[in-house]
């Protein structure tokens, strides 16, 4: 594996078009530093104003998706899953999901224990599958395809090993922007993926200043869940200790950390942020380039930055927002983020966004492809195209090629979103 850059460098890198990463500078004064963690008075309203907007392009792409449904050889109405928010599936289905987790979480690996000492579970196999890929599979044109294939994959685990028999569940950001912490998702109770950390002395990360968490996750289904692989790009401050092999494989037992705030959903994964990235992208390396923006310490220049004057490209995209959000080990480590729970409904949600885009246009957008296949080198690296291969290993069931999972119908896909 090529060797991890050191902590947050991945993203102050400017290495493509879409990053505007600054200079560090003084951290905001401790009184602009507390504004932060305000919730918008006016949240509710911004809500109800723009509340339907994701839905009725969502709603206007279905006419679509079911012209190529029909077309289908290998998906039906009959088969197909709804995927739905968190929030709006029942807390019965939100208990089966968290106990196909857990379940997950109690079988063995299935990778060689000589070459992954740290992967002791099956939940572990896809953290180690995702630390292996991270640096082909982020700023890349394989980004949306393979995440939407490794989600799926996960959500077949489930299913095949854990006898689940709901769909994955998707997280809305604009849904719980303006307070995430207390959203059906984060708020701690037994129908959640557990909430925030304990409150401990840490410091502002590069993207997101100290919340009100930072330690062990202390409520829910996972408080007692114990994170083996990495880290390798830890943005959490204080660090956690340092994996005992190079590559992140080794056994380095430790908590769940976070530290969720809403200092960054109330800014960029709010529903008019959502609308405005499906709306306004004409193609699919805007699309992907906007979805994945990530600039150092946003505060310093939100102030005066407008993104009319750079090609539409915010400040920071509902990837790393959403990522970062939750922060903390290791949910803020770019390798090892499926090990936070949340995880697979945060990429549900990157995956109903990349839907919902498709949709609106099928025909020519369905098998649209751009950028390069090195996150450190994408302008110079090879092309992606839609006959390269997507192999997960042990956390997949076959190897694809990109072209069979561009559309949530077709290859191994029978899916949609409400």
């Amino acid at each position: 594996m090529t060797p991890s850059p050191s902590p947050g460098s991945w993203i102050t890198k400017s290495h493509t078009n879409w990053l505007y990463s600054l200079q560090p500078k003084p951290f905001m004064p401790s009184m602009a530093r507390s504004l932060v963690f305000l919730v918008l008075s006016a949240s509710s309203l911004v809500t109800s104003t723009f509340g339907d907007a994701v839905h009725k392009l969502q709603q206007t792409g279905k006419a679509n998706l079911e012209l190529r449904l029909a077309k289908s050889s290998t998906c039906t109405k009959e088969n197909l899953q709804v995927r739905r928010e968190w929030g709006d599936i029942s807390k019965a289905e939100r208990r089966e999901y968290i106990a196909a987790m857990l379940c997950l979480m109690s079988k063995p690996s299935q990778l060689d224990q000589t070459e992954y000492p740290g992967a002791k579970t099956r939940y572990d196999d896809f953290v180690a599958v995702h630390i292996n890929q991270t640096l082909t599979i982020h700023g890349t044109g394989s980004f949306l395809a393979w995440h939407r294939y490794f989600t799926w994959s996960f959500e077949r685990a489930l299913r095949e090993e854990c006898g689940y028999t709901g769909s994955q569940p998707y997280w809305n950001w604009g849904k719980w922007a303006s307070d995430p912490a207390n959203s059906p998702l984060f708020d701690g109770s037994d129908t959640s993926l557990s909430g925030n950390g304990l409150k401990i002395d840490h410091e502002d990360t590069d993207y997101y200043p100290a919340g009100p968490g930072g330690g062990c996750v202390y409520s829910g289904p996972f408080v007692n869940m114990t994170a083996r692989l990495g880290p390798l790009s830890p943005l959490a401050k204080p660090a956690p200790a340092a994996n005992p092999l190079p590559n992140g494989m080794g056994d380095n037992p430790r908590c769940v950390r976070r530290d969720i705030t809403n200092y960054l959903s109330s800014r960029y994964t709010r529903t008019e942020d959502m609308a405005t990235l499906i709306a306004d992208s004409p193609d699919i390396l805007t699309f992907q380039d906007r979805m994945q923006a990530v600039t150092a310490r946003p505060w310093e220049v939100e102030g005066t930055y407008n993104p009319a004057e750079h090609n539409g490209m915010p400040l920071m995209g509902v990837h790393a927002s959403g990522h970062y959000t939750i922060g903390g080990d290791p949910g803020g480590d770019f390798y090892t983020s499926p090990n936070d729970p949340a995880f697979y409904n945060h990429h549900a949600g990157i995956d109903r966004t990349w839907a919902i885009w498709q949709w609106l246009d099928l025909e020519n957008r369905t098998e649209q492809i751009a950028g390069g296949t090195a996150m450190f080198d994408p302008v110079n690296s090879p092309r992606q195209t839609l006959d390269d291969i997507v192999d997960l290993g042990v956390g997949g069931d076959r190897v694809w090629r990109i072209r069979d999972l561009v559309s949530t119908v077709d290859g191994p896909f029978c899916y949609t979103y409400e």
